[in-house]
Parts: structure tokens; sequence; C-alpha cells
């Protein structure tokens, strides 16, 4: 590999592990870095680097986040949850099921991240309806990576951009129908695993605060905001949650260039005019941290196509054996990398150096980048990311440390079996 090439992969992997064992923001760094290597290694100009920042990622990122700040902010999100709590009527079998669904509808609007908003409430109601905390907890992470590869939410719109921008061709139904099924199999195979219902010491010592607290009929908005009359506000966000995914497949489907983020801008404008006041707070609400994210990763990745080390490092990838056990290996990589690290920048890195794999024709290209999603999502439960560390978090002291083993042991275990089973999957039936 020339020198070039290799010292900018080198210096992003290092600057990739500086950010992530300092606690420094990952996208800043590596735009900082994208900026540095680009005019010293790369001969390029500054104007040149700065031009390969994603903005359309920012607008959508702006977009999702501030639409469903809104959303979460008037209580319209809260009663959707309290709704479809209310109808399991606290039975066992049921409550897992709901939360898997629960999670994927919210994780499917917007942020991933907004799924997340299920785990107190599912961790402690796994306690009301006797099912082992180990199972919601990967109830839930599941339901998060099936919904975040719908149209409307980032993994999915980010994987789905930066795959067709590098040449691969792969639609966003493609990815949200291979991360449902495969996380619907996963969650088949944790009730399996996990059916047994929780000791009774553990049990008892669920405090009496927990149950009441997560009652659906004592439920509340997380800003305050009782469950009483839904109000104006409440309803037209509503309409817009209602008429958002059926008005971007239609329009996709009729051959319009629907861009999501401009959609769900206009949309939290429109909400933003009938109350500014909750307009000013949803702004508050937008993820800048997850724009520079992948604005820095994205750019700097540029930088790195600029002195062709992307298709450098797929050659070698390919050089290991058979394009399709280079691809496993890509995969595993990418799973391994994101159970203690960013998801979305593993997503951002590693899409695009799938190319010369998918452009060799012997692994599909929507399989590869299929798998590599799914792969960089199932592990999210494992304690050192966001989910993990959150769903841990939201348990009872007592259950916390088995929690953290389990936990740990099935990302481990979904780093192999996910890439492993998915891929050749995909290729021998669809291929």
């Amino acid at each position: 590999m020339p020198l070039a090439p290799f010292g900018a992969i080198a210096i992003f992997v290092v600057v990739f592990a500086l950010a992530t064992l300092r606690g420094v923001h990952l996208g800043v760094v590596m735009f900082v870095a994208a900026c540095a290597v680009g005019v010293t290694m790369a001969g390029m100009t500054l104007r040149e680097v700065i031009a390969g920042f994603p903005v359309s990622i920012l607008i959508l990122v702006a977009g999702v986040t501030y639409f469903f700040g809104i959303a979460q902010l008037n209580g319209t999100i809260d009663r959707v949850m309290s709704a479809m709590l209310a109808r399991t009527g606290g039975r066992r079998a049921a409550t897992p099921v709901l939360f898997f669904g629960l999670a994927a509808v919210m994780a499917s609007m917007g942020s991933p991240q907004a799924g997340l908003a299920t785990g107190p409430m599912g961790m402690s109601s796994s306690r009301r309806a006797r099912v082992d905390p180990v199972l919601m907890a990967i109830a839930i992470n599941s339901g998060i990576c099936a919904g975040s590869f719908a149209p409307t939410s980032l993994f999915g719109v980010i994987t789905y951009r930066i795959a067709r921008e590098a040449g691969i061709d792969v639609t966003t139904f493609v990815l949200l129908a291979v991360a449902a099924i495969a996380n619907v199999i996963l969650f088949g195979g944790a009730l399996m695993l996990f059916r047994s219902e929780p000791s009774e010491a553990a049990l008892k010592s669920c405090p009496a605060s927990v149950t009441t607290a997560t009652s659906p009929t004592h439920a509340t908005a997380a800003n305050g905001v009782a469950m009483g009359r839904m109000s104006g506000h409440q309803f037209a966000t509503l309409a817009c949650l209602v008429g958002l995914v059926p008005g971007i497949i239609g329009g996709t489907l009729a051959g319009f260039e629907v861009d999501i983020g401009v959609v769900l801008l206009s949309l939290g404008v429109l909400l933003a005019v009938l109350d500014p006041a909750l307009g000013a707070r949803g702004f508050a609400r937008i993820d800048w941290s997850t724009a520079f994210v992948v604005g820095g990763i994205v750019t700097y990745v540029g930088v790195l196509q600029k002195l062709d080390a992307v298709n450098l490092l797929g050659r070698e990838a390919m050089g290991i054996g058979s394009p399709l056990l280079a691809a496993l290996v890509i995969c595993m990589v990418a799973a391994l990398v994101s159970a203690f690290a960013s998801t979305t920048g593993v997503l951002a890195a590693l899409v695009p150096m799938a190319v010369p794999l998918a452009a060799s024709g012997s692994v599909p290209g929507w399989a590869l980048i299929a798998t590599l999603g799914v792969s960089a999502t199932i592990v999210d439960c494992s304690p050192f990311s966001n989910t993990g560390a959150t769903l841990i978090a939201s348990a009872p002291e007592e259950d916390r440390p088995r929690l953290r083993v389990m936990l740990l042991r099935w990302s481990m275990a979904m780093v192999v079996i996910g890439p492993v089973v998915l891929l050749p999957l995909l290729v021998l039936v669809f291929a």
C-alpha cells in the first residue's frame, strides 16, 4: 500500500481511538484532522476539504430532531406510548412484544435514540409483568435496531445516502426490511433463551414507587404535561405523524425526489408557527452532535477517497481470501467497533469502504450494506454503548450486575453471529 494512503488510514484510526478514549467529540476532531491531512497529504485546498462536508446530512439531522423534539415536548409522543402500554393489561407474554414494537416505532420516527425513551418504562414494566430484565433490554434494543433503518430514521437515511453516493444500488425499503426481519428473529431467539421468570427475591425488592410511576393510568408526558384531553397542537402533531410515512413512501413511488430533512423541517416550522414558544424549545433539541459526528467522518472519508485509500483498503480486504470472507471481516469489524463506539460514526466510515467489494460483483452491494448496517446496530445493547448503558441504568440496582454480564455476552455473540448468519443467507437466497 502506498505511504500516503496508509498514513492517512493510520491517522484515522488514531484519531478515532483518541477521541473515544479521551471523551472528545469525535466529529469535531475528525473534521480538523480531515483538514490537516487533506492539505498536507492529499494536496487538496482547504476549500476543497470543507466542500466535502455533507450539508444534506446536516439538514436531515436538523429536520429530524427539530420536528420530533417538538412532538416529544408537547406530549404527543408520550400519548402514543401510553396508549400502547394500556393495551397489554400487564400480561407477561405481551409486555416484551409491546416494547419491541414501541421502541421500533419510536426509533423510526427520527433519531434511533428516541427509542431509548422506552427504556425506563420498559425495564420497570418487566418487573411488574414478571419478565426477565435481560429479555426486556434485548427487546428494546432489537426494536430500536429494527426501526432505525426506516426511511424516516437517521440510520436508514444516512446509510442509504452514503451508499448511493458511493455507487451502491440499495433502497431504504430494502434496508428496513432486512433490519426488521433480522431483529424480529433475534428477538424471537431471546424470547426462547430468557423465557423464565425473574426470581421472587428480585421481584420482592422492586420499589413500590416504580410500579406506581409506570402504571398507564398515572402516565404523564416527559415534559410534565398531564395526560388529559388532547390540545389543538397535539392534534396537529399527530396528523403530521400519521401522514409522514405514507407521504414519503407515496412521493417516492410517484417519482418525486423527497428530501426527508426538508420535509421534517417544514413540518417543524408549521408546528412552531402554531406555538412559537414550543418551537423555540424544540430548536434546542436539534442534535448538532450527531450532525458533526457524521459530517466530520464523511469529510475525512472524502480525503481518504482523494488519496484512493478507501479502494486500496477494500482491495486489501479482498486479499484475505474470497470476497464473501472479506465482506464478513468488514461486517464483524463494524460490529466490534460499534459495540464500544459511535454506531453512526461506524456506518459513516465503513459503508464507503464496502464499495470495492460491491464493485467486484461477487457480493451483492445491497446485501453487504444491509448486513453491515444490521451488524453495527444489533450490538448496541453492549454496556459500553449509549443504548446498553441507558438500559442498565434504567434497571433497579440489584439487577444491574447480571444485566452488564449478560448484555456484554449477547453483544459479543452478535459480533460473530450477525454477519456470519445474515450475509451468506442474503447472498444465497436472494442473489
